[in-house]
Order: C-alpha cells, then structure tokens, then sequence
C-alpha cells in the first residue's frame, strides 16, 4: 500500500513540462505576418493625416467600433500606412473613390448582407448604379439613424424623386413634410422583392397596416378598392381630398359612366353639354352648363364607398 501512494509522488515531474509546452503552442500566434501587420497599424493611425474622414461622427459610428475598422473597408491600409511613414510615393492607395457604384455597394454588402439588405442587388437602386454613398455617409452624416447625408430620409429621396417631392407639397398628403412618417415607413429602399419596394406583398396590404377599417371583409364590396387603392388614391399628394386623383364626381364617372340614372351622370352627358338653362318644370338640380359640378358629390349618398356590412348597402349608402 505504501508503495502505491508513493508512486503518484513522480507524475507532476512529466506533467508540469507537458503543460508548459501546450501553453506556448496556444499562445503562440496561428499567422505571424498577420499578427506583425496588425501590430504595425492601428485605427489611430489613420488620424494623422484623415482627421477630416475621422472626426467627431465617425467616432460616434458603429464603423468606428469594429475591430481594425479602416480595414474593413478600405484595402491594403498596413502597407499604405507602412509606406506614408517611410515616404515611400508609390505605396498603395486604399481609396475608394474610383471604385464603381456596384464595386461601392458590393463592400458594403460584405457586411449589410442580411435583413433589409438582402435583395438589394435586385432592387431598381442597384440595376440603375445607386452606390450605397450616395445616400449614406460613412465619415461623414446628418441623420439620427441610418447614418444618411440629410437629417431625414425624405430629403435624401427627394434628391432624386422630384415628382413624389413635388406631390408631397400639394394641400392633401401624409405626414411627411410635418416629420410623423418618412418615405421609408413605407418603402424599403434596400428591397427588391417587392414592386415599388414597398414593405408589403401589395398596396393595398400596406395601406392596410394604418388603415385597418378599410380592409374588410364587407358584405359589399366595391370591386376598385378590393383591386388598388391607387385607382383612387396618389399616395404621394394631390390637391384633392383624401390624396383622390380627381375631384368628385369626376372620379367616379371613370367608372360610373353610364347606368346610374343620376342627373349630373354620364346618363345625361348629351343634356350637360348644351342646356344652359333648367327647361320648366325640371326637377331640382338639374344639370346645366353651370351647374353640373356644383354641390354634386357621390359621397353625400355613398358614404360607405369602401364596402358596407349593413343589409341594404348594396349602393353604399350606409
């Protein structure tokens, strides 16, 4: 028995030295020249000379956060780095600014390659070469989130969609121009999957997400609305109620055109173009030249125009 306690006694003199030796192959770096390059630069280094494009919002970037943070973007930083100090001209030049708009986006994807971004190379941004940096500052930025030129996202939209910003000047539009929503509340500008690059698989289901009371199912239904909601509706701007495309009642003589027996509908178009005044013993408001678009407004009967659940709604008129 004493001699089998004893004989642990000799086994740590060969453990200790196998120890040793597996600590200094852990510690012992896998790439030397990769670790005696990251020695040899750090981000900091960069601020000698690109203050500018290392200021104060760059500092304040998730980019500026990252591990070797120039590197992830820009190549051949070490050796650029290595060359500056030695005065060495010919050095590389890990600019990014001859770079093409699909090279630009294809350094960003390398990161941003998931969530919203992951069809963005189906998107019409990137078949039409909208570089990532014509939207976004990476040095450099405006905005809250996003990291955008301008302070909201509308603005940077606006640079190139002239139209929609002209639209959203008009009297009835959403709420962009007041700041409550911006053009990404309703467009994805990273997806292609979708038409328009809106974030639902239609119109009408995006509109559906503030206006809920109009997506049904209703016991009548009015087929345009269950179609598009842009039949009726600019959703950008109009100088008509409710963001309509027309005043009423000519909106729904683009459908309504015959068949409603109304005065005032296409049923009597022949009569509006040449009565100038009521013949005797006409009803009231019948159509003249003057009259035919005054206080006649299908909405004053059809208040349900978007569909109706009461039993004698067929016409919408409850």
């Amino acid at each position: 028995m004493f001699r089998r306690l004893a004989e642990p006694t000799h086994r740590p003199a060969l453990v200790v030295p196998l120890v040793a030796a597996a600590f200094l192959l852990v510690g012992r770096p896998a790439h030397p020249q990769a670790a005696a390059g990251a020695a040899a630069w750090q981000p900091s280094d960069c601020q000698t000379c690109h203050d500018k494009a290392a200021g104060p919002a760059f500092s304040h970037s998730k980019h500026a956060g990252l591990d070797q943070s120039c590197a992830n973007c820009h190549e051949d930083v070490a050796d650029h780095f290595k060359a500056q100090s030695s005065g060495d001209a010919n050095g590389p030049v890990p600019s990014l600014k001859k770079l093409t708009a699909s090279q630009l986006s294809a350094t960003c994807l390398k990161c941003h390659e998931k969530d919203g971004q992951a069809n963005y190379l189906a998107s019409m941004h990137a078949r039409r070469n909208v570089a990532c940096t014509e939207c976004h500052g990476i040095h450099e930025y405006k905005s809250v989130r996003g990291q955008l030129k301008t302070q909201l996202d509308a603005e940077t939209c606006a640079a190139c969609h002239k139209p929609e910003r002209s639209k959203m000047m008009k009297t009835s539009h959403h709420p962009v121009r007041e700041g409550k929503m911006g053009c990404t509340s309703c467009h994805n500008p990273h997806d292609g999957a979708q038409p328009k690059m809106i974030k639902a698989d239609s119109v009408n289901e995006l509109c559906y997400k503030c206006h809920a009371e109009k997506r049904g199912p209703f016991l009548f239904e009015h087929a345009p609305v269950r179609e598009d909601c842009v039949s009726c509706h600019e959703p950008h701007g109009t100088n008509h109620k409710r963001l309509l495309v027309q005043k009423l009642p000519n909106l729904c003589w683009n459908c309504h055109l015959t068949g409603s027996g109304h005065f005032g509908s296409g049923d009597n178009y022949s009569t509006e173009l040449g009565a100038r005044v009521a013949p005797a013993g006409a009803p009231s408001g019948y159509p003249t030249a003057n009259s035919r678009f005054v206080e006649k407004s299908c909405k004053n009967c059809h208040v349900n125009l978007h569909g109706s659940n009461s039993p004698s709604g067929a016409y919408f008129v409850r």
